[in-house]
């Protein structure tokens, strides 16, 4: 039986002709740059944040005037096609949040300020909420989803170098390493996403857009990447909180939960943070069954920024604890990746793949607010063919593989060898780049935080009682898989 039902596990279920997963943003940025050369009608950009500096081809050179600015080049292209329809959708981020990114994306508004390219900042969300979804879509022929923003401090390749000149910022600084991972889709599924991004901006702007008619006549898929699957069910999974009328939308997390309950062999987790008690509850619960799947998660060492530190990382330490406990037959492993040097990979991405039939991309974390609070998109890929599930299976070892300095077939070898994911990746890992992650020491305002889930609600109405907060969690965690289960 599918896991994906529309209205419960997921929004829509349409098909893609061709389906990619493009790994690290060096991938994304440079599919990007060709898709947008391509359109005819309309480029529809959701985003989290966006800064029209970032540098689509980074080649650590100085310069201000650098052509390769995906601000410069939305403009020339707007300058040069004026029939081509560019809006950009962005988060109207906090103060906080604004002044960590040099108040980007608010300045990108004199930027295409008289320009052809329709700039706006979103905030149609409740107190304390945000806009966290990221899709591209291309004439409704071609759609980008998954962790990835447009930002000046996102490029890296998979090689995650402990020095690489091009991850240069405008500053001239160079950022740390960075993991991102993106899906890309054409067909109904790539209209469909072309829906949802109309739809948000319509109540962004109160102006609704008409859906294209018809075919281009042209493709606007990247020739250089090759599809990963071929006409393939995908299905489209949203967050939206219940705000101004609207009821509360929680798809992707009802998937989690389900996918987790569903697994046979293999629960394959890659996420930025791991914060959410209905999560780790159902992962428990299946590390209970004497024949039940291994669970591997691959996340951040610690978060760059203090007030995740403070509530993400604290909140992710008090699951571990749960976990290792439930772990009575040692298949759980939680890994955080390293450089060669031992620098700390930031891991951007939200993916997971289940058993060899499920993989999902999108923008939601595995915490409580990316379950009911902020707004969230996905793509899940369900496959019954041997050839499909093959491709799974290549996409997930592949990711494995290159946190460990090994391609993906020597991960499928391993696998074989010893019998299991868990005991393939420790054969591989004798560098000691994924490193495991320990349950952390608290201090009385940690124990808090993490405790309540304070910076971390699971809803609107959750935003303001913080003090019940706890109870109501992991109630939720307890109860939410026997239900599903039933």
């Amino acid at each position: 039986m599918s896991v994906l039902r529309p209205g419960e596990t997921c929004w829509r279920v349409a098909r893609a002709g061709r389906a990619a997963f493009l790994i690290d943003t060096e991938a994304y940025f440079t599919a990007v740059y060709e898709a947008i050369r391509k359109a005819k009608r309309s480029v529809l950009l959701l985003g989290w944040g966006f800064d029209p500096r970032a540098r689509l081809f980074p080649d650590g050179k100085d310069g201000p005037d650098d052509p390769d600015e995906v601000g410069r080049i939305l403009v020339e292209l707007a300058r040069a096609r004026p029939d081509l329809d560019i809006r950009l959708l962005i988060w109207k981020s906090a103060l906080p949040v604004a002044i960590s990114q040099q108040f980007f994306p608010h300045r990108a508004r004199h930027w295409f300020l008289g320009t052809g390219v329709k700039f706006v900042l979103d905030d149609k969300v409740p107190f304390g909420a945000c806009h966290h979804q990221k899709v591209l879509v291309v004439d409704d022929e071609l759609a980008f989803c998954g962790g990835g923003d447009i930002g000046v401090d996102r490029w890296d390749t998979p090689g995650h170098l402990d020095v690489d000149p091009r991850r240069i910022m405008p500053d001239q600084e160079c950022h740390d390493p960075r993991h991102e991972v993106m899906a890309m889709v054409d067909g109904e599924a790539a209209a469909a996403l072309g829906d949802l991004a109309r739809e948000r901006w319509r109540r962004a702007t109160g102006h609704a857009l008409p859906r294209p008619d018809g075919p281009t006549g042209s493709d606007p898929w990247p020739s250089h990447i090759p599809a990963h699957l071929r006409d393939v069910t995908v299905a489209i999974g949203r967050t939206e909180p219940a705000w101004k009328g609207r009821p509360l939308v929680d798809e992707i997390r009802s998937l989690t939960i389900e996918s987790i309950l569903s697994a046979k062999a293999t629960i394959y987790l890659e996420n930025q943070y791991f914060t959410a008690p209905a999560v780790a509850e159902a992962i428990a619960q299946r590390l209970a069954e004497p024949d039940g799947p291994e669970v591997v998660l691959i996340s951040t060492g610690r978060s760059p920024s203090w007030f995740d530190q403070l509530t993400m990382d604290r909140a992710r330490s008090n699951l571990m604890w749960r976990l290792r406990a439930a772990d009575v037959f040692g298949r759980f492993r939680a890994w955080y990746p390293t450089t060669r040097g031992g620098s700390k990979i930031i891991v951007h991405s939200k993916v997971s793949v289940f058993d060899d039939t499920l993989a999902r991309v999108g923008s939601a974390n595995l915490n409580n607010r990316s379950g009911g609070f902020d707004t969230e998109a996905e793509l899940s890929f369900e496959v019954a063919s041997e050839a499909d599930r093959m491709a799974l299976t290549a996409f997930r070892d592949r990711l494995i593989g290159h946190f460990i300095g090994h391609t993906g077939d020597a991960v499928a070898k391993a696998r074989a060898e010893h019998g299991g994911l868990i005991a393939a990746i420790e054969a591989l890992n004798r560098e000691g780049r994924l490193s495991p992650i320990l349950p952390m020491a608290h201090s009385t305002l940690s124990e808090m935080v993490a405790t309540y889930h304070l910076g971390d609600p699971a809803n609107v109405s959750d935003s303001w009682r913080p003090s019940r907060r706890r109870d109501r969690l992991y109630a939720s965690a307890r109860e939410r898989p026997r239900l599903t289960v039933g």
